[in-house]
């Protein structure tokens, strides 16, 4: 049985659903810790300053630091990109997989209180439900793709 709607950090059984999840990614060749650590690695072409954030100790670090980094010229034209290609990349892994596909046709919502009205729907008093979504939307696609057996 499917609900119509999960918040991506909606309990214990739905966190795998998160970009801080631990799970290895590989990206560029490179192993990361988490999807959040690839992706904000990929804000920069600084080598050194990839590898920091590669190598930090959690995701929200990795947050932080890709927070500092200088953007790569073409960040905001392929970040849509670069997030769906380490979805993808995790969700090759057989048990997040099933998990997805478990979601069956939920729609999947990166709900936030930090104003992300690109990635999430914020639901502070300020923004009131305001939002692109587009991490959920992703991860509808990739699991549209793995249904489709793509």
């Amino acid at each position: 049985m499917s609900r119509n709607w999960i918040t991506l950090c909606d309990g214990k059984e739905n966190e795998f659903l998160s970009n801080f999840y631990p799970c290895s990614i590989e990206s560029e060749g490179l192993i990361y810790k988490t999807t959040e650590h690839a992706f904000q690695a990929a804000k920069t072409s600084d080598i050194a300053k990839r590898e920091e954030i590669r190598d930090a100790d959690t995701a929200g670090k990795a947050k932080r630091l890709g927070r500092k980094v200088d953007l790569r010229k073409d960040w905001e034209e392929v970040k849509d990109d670069i997030m769906l290609t380490v979805l993808r990349e995790k969700f090759k892994q057989q048990d997040l997989r099933e998990k997805l596909l478990a979601t069956e046709n939920a729609v999947l919502v990166e709900s936030t209180r930090w104003h992300d009205n690109y990635w999430g729907v914020c639901n502070c008093e300020k923004c009131s439900g305001v939002g692109k979504n587009m991490l959920g939307t992703l991860l509808m696609k990739v699991r549209g793709e793995l249904e489709n057996g793509s």
